[in-house]
């Protein structure tokens, strides 16, 4: 593991959902339940169930609606199983991902992106359009 990433993310409501790029080994430990994958063109099938977002590298979701329906599911979901978040280099969709999550968590739009980047990547949601999205999401504060 690299030191500058964790695995997982605990919100404030001591959810945990871990966030990674596909393009690295799972780590070690557990295999998710779920697995939300914010990808360009659909992951190939996993062992677990799973779910696809459309997003294309540095951009934000295609559909907004499906995207904000996905991170509710896998919000519910990580109250009791384990929930992965992924893109493949798990920095931009996945951090925009998780900083809409601390949201749903708690977390004030607009602190959400520095508050992820304290406890995941000093990088996430790494473009100006990706933090924009994270405010403008209709629920929070």
């Amino acid at each position: 593991m690299e030191p500058w990433i964790h695995p997982y993310v605990e919100f404030p409501d001591g959810r945990r959902i871990r966030g990674r790029g596909l393009r690295d080994p799972i780590p070690h430990g557990h295999e998710p339940q779920f697995g939300l994958y914010l990808l360009a063109r659909k992951p190939e099938p996993s062992d677990w169930e799973s779910r696809w977002v459309q997003w294309s590298d540095f951009r934000t979701p295609r559909s907004k609606s499906d995207a904000i329906e996905a991170f509710e599911e896998a919000f519910q979901r990580s109250v009791t199983q384990r929930v992965e978040i992924a893109c493949y280099g798990g920095v931009g969709r996945t951090g925009t991902a998780l900083a809409a999550i601390a949201v749903m968590a708690g977390v004030p739009r607009d602190e959400a992106v520095g508050w992820l980047r304290a406890r995941y990547h000093a990088r996430a949601a790494e473009t100006p359009w990706q933090r924009r999205w994270v405010t403008k999401l209709p629920y929070g504060s």
